[in-house]
């Protein structure tokens, strides 16, 4: 984990401050509604090419801020919730497959391999300017699969548009052999524990 810029505790009264989830993934989106149902979204825009020699750490925490600073014009008085997720696996980043063949071929090369989940997050106060940064990891290690199998789950989840070919919620367990991290929402895109401690940072009250 890495955390950047803790701002200092701000007393924010919840009537004042929006609650804004810079993205649109349904996923996030659902993620949050676990903790509040009074927020906003809207879809970020922001340039989230790697830089050359970037480790994938440093990568997502950027990006994560990156999207948070984006809607930073639109949302006065506000909190945004950026997120960025990357998977690596024997030094290659793993990308949305897109489609049934290269789903296949993802998890094809991940088979009997750990794959690693960097979660960037950002907490950013459009009040203050303070920005909160973290990046949390998740582990998952696959089992031996074959292309049969890997066929029968791809049609029915069609994780197409999930980074390492799969649905941890959803049949996609049924692929691995060990999940390890301190929060399994950070594995779907939105680590909810470092949230909750970083809206707790800015007086945010969840209950």
């Amino acid at each position: 984990m890495m955390i950047f810029g803790l701002s200092t505790m701000t007393e924010v009264k919840n009537n004042r401050l929006r609650l804004v989830l810079a993205s649109s993934s349904a996923y996030r989106k659902a993620l949050l509604e676990k903790l509040v149902s009074d927020f906003e979204t809207a879809s970020p825009q922001f340039d989230e090419t790697l830089t050359t020699n970037e480790s994938v750490k440093a990568a997502v925490g950027r990006l994560a801020q990156g999207k948070a600073q984006s809607l930073n014009n639109r949302f006065a008085n506000s909190l945004i919730i950026g997120s960025d997720q990357l998977a690596y696996c024997d030094g290659q980043i793993l990308g949305k497959p897109g489609n049934h063949q290269n789903a296949t071929q993802q998890l094809l090369s991940v088979s009997g391999k750990e794959v690693i989940f960097y979660t960037g997050l950002c907490l950013l106060n459009t009040q203050t300017g303070q920005a909160q940064v973290s990046v949390e990891t998740f582990h998952v290690g696959f089992r031996q699969l074959d292309e049969a199998e890997i066929d029968r789950y791809l049609k029915k989840d069609q994780p197409y548009d999930c980074a390492g070919s799969f649905k941890c919620e959803s049949a996609g367990i049924s692929l691995f052999r060990y999940m390890r991290g301190d929060d399994p929402n950070t594995l779907v895109g939105l680590p909810l524990i470092r949230l909750c401690e970083m809206l707790r940072q800015e007086g945010y009250a969840l209950s």
